[in-house]
């Protein structure tokens, strides 16, 4: 009998620990907390908009990520952009007779970590291409995978991958049915920094080049996004959330030095003004909205002040002065017209209500 206990309890404690390990590595990723990451959920409420708890997550086989089992399998897949093994993308193809509009999912985890098998946590996959929308999901290379001989931050490189992919699905409209003009982004955290780098950045086509990936368009059509850091100015960040830690390794301080990055601000200012969203935004960008779990309080600590809805206060203002359409979703929202993210992507792309 005292065996068996003894047995028992071992098990017990050794599931304890597993699950506690288990969390550990989900926060340590930089990703956001479970249930303000996951799509389909209300910001202000704990689970998913369809009610039935959290969603799968995405499993590990291996040590290869796998999609959760709500996702269907894509058409094609690990289609090479890029000669990194990181430049990597899924495509699910919408059932249509006629050229598609295409989401374009980035995944968080502070460009130094995640997979693009976290697709799920951003948008409903099935709602989309029920509505006849298809799906793109990319992997790219994190800060600690830049080149850093080339002149340019270590977020040149995660942030250019997504502006390649998004080239690189463009050249590939023709081959995929889809429609060149009509492309959302979606993602969360840095992956939502990254959607909205592109959707206020300028053109970075080159139509002089020779190559064809390059000839294409990054401009977006909409964004909607969840847990966005709208700004990588560490002088905006203190002031909006007094006890920001975030940003600095986008311009290569290590670790959560943020004295550091806040010193460093002036010697950085043409890499802020070139990499932070809320510096690009102008009249002429597409809508957007903005998705956060907690309720704002702008120059007050936060308990997240990574993925504090701060953030998306003083974009929404900044947009609203530049004429840029922002809708802004947060714990204190009255009842939002687009309760999720892949409800405001529908409506922006082919104009269907819920």
């Amino acid at each position: 009998m005292m065996a068996k206990l003894v047995g028992s309890n071992s098990a017990l404690l050794l599931s304890f620990l597993l699950i506690s390990l288990w969390w550990i590595g989900v926060y340590s990723s930089g990703s956001l907390p479970r249930v303000a990451a996951q799509e389909g959920g209300n910001p202000r409420a704990a689970g998913p908009q369809s009610g039935g708890g959290l969603a799968p997550r995405a499993k590990l086989v291996g040590s290869s990520p796998q999609y959760a089992g709500t996702v269907p399998t894509a058409t094609v897949s690990e289609i090479a952009y890029g000669a990194h093994p990181r430049q990597r993308l899924d495509f699910w193809k919408a059932a249509s007779s006629t050229p598609t509009p295409v989401v374009f999912v980035i995944h968080g985890g502070g460009w130094k970590g995640g997979s693009k098998e976290r697709l799920d946590r951003f948008v409903d996959i099935n709602r989309l291409l029920k509505a006849g929308i298809s799906v793109v999901a990319i992997n790219y290379r994190y800060v600690t995978q830049a080149d850093v001989n080339n002149g340019e931050p270590p977020v040149h490189a995660p942030l250019h991958d997504a502006a390649r992919a998004l080239q690189f699905v463009r050249m590939k409209a023709g081959d995929w049915k889809l429609d060149k003009d009509s492309v959302g982004a979606a993602g969360g955290s840095a992956g939502a920094c990254s959607s909205l780098w592109l959707a206020f950045h300028d053109d970075m086509k080159d139509v002089t080049s020779s190559d064809p990936v390059s000839q294409q368009s990054t401009r977006l059509q909409a964004a909607a996004v969840m847990g966005a850091q709208t700004t990588l100015d560490p002088k905006q960040m203190r002031e909006w959330t007094p006890n920001s830690k975030y940003g600095g390794h986008a311009f290569g301080i290590p670790g959560n030095r943020f004295d550091a990055f806040y010193d460093a601000r002036t010697k950085l200012l043409p890499w802020i003004r070139e990499y932070s969203p809320y510096a690009l935004v102008t009249s002429d960008d597409p809508p957007v909205a903005l998705y956060y779990q907690g309720k704002p309080g702008v120059g007050k600590p936060q308990k997240d002040p990574t993925h504090t809805s701060n953030f998306g206060v003083k974009l929404q203002e900044h947009c609203l002065a530049t004429g840029t359409k922002c809708v802004l979703i947060h714990a204190e929202a009255p009842s939002p017209q687009y309760p999720t993210p892949t409800d405001f992507l529908i409506q922006s792309l082919t104009g269907q209500k819920r």
